[in-house]
């Protein structure tokens, strides 16, 4: 199935954006026209992963649920840390979708396009203080060794100021990104073009 996608409301060629068929309409539940409606308010387009993920309404519904709680919902982290974990991980995984997703989410969280742009493709060579540069190297061993992972690494944080909710919030959002970009991966799934121009 394909998707027409739109940049600043200039058609694009029919792209294919999944291996998988997608739902080019919102399923008929309130909870899940709900969340479209937002998306169209907030991005002013629907973000590839809901038509993706909307074939599977329940499991959409309560994976939405629990993302918007990692990434969005109360914590010590805040929104641009979120977000520079998101591109971290989704940089070790060579995420298409979330590296383009999150990249813009982090620009706009910043404010700054070029920090953004550099801490998405290379976040060790962003100049960031040691409490970041921390927060990330941990994102990163959860995704490459997790097994490697032990209470160093806890204590290491928590001397630069992290209290343990806000480690356990460290751990839980590498965890949901890991998840999310082998869910794209495998699917093939493909960045809205719109991502690519905000926040610049």
């Amino acid at each position: 199935m394909t998707s027409i996608t739109e940049d600043r409301g200039t058609p694009h060629t029919t792209e294919r954006i999944a291996w998988l068929p997608v739902a080019a309409e919102a399923p008929d539940d309130a909870d899940i026209h709900a969340l479209y409606a937002r998306a169209r308010e907030k991005l002013g387009f629907i973000p590839n992963v809901f038509q993706l993920y909307a074939t599977r309404p329940e499991h959409f519904k309560r994976w939405r649920q629990h993302f918007n709680e990692v990434t969005i919902g109360a914590s010590e982290l805040t929104a641009a840390e979120r977000e520079m974990i998101a591109v971290a991980v989704s940089s070790e995984n060579h995420c298409l979708y979330c590296l383009t997703a999150h990249g813009a989410g982090l620009r706009v969280a910043i404010n700054d396009q070029v920090q953004g742009d550099r801490i998405t493709l290379d976040y060790r060579r962003a100049g960031l203080d040691a409490r970041a540069r921390a927060m990330l190297d941990y994102a990163v061993k959860i995704t490459l060794h997790p097994v490697e992972c032990d209470e160093a690494d806890i204590e290491r944080l928590r001397a630069l100021g992290f209290s343990d909710e806000g480690i356990f919030d460290i751990i839980e959002t590498a965890a949901m990104y890991n998840f999310t970009n082998r869910l794209a991966a495998a699917s093939g799934l493909l960045p809205n073009r719109e991502y690519h121009s905000i926040g610049r």
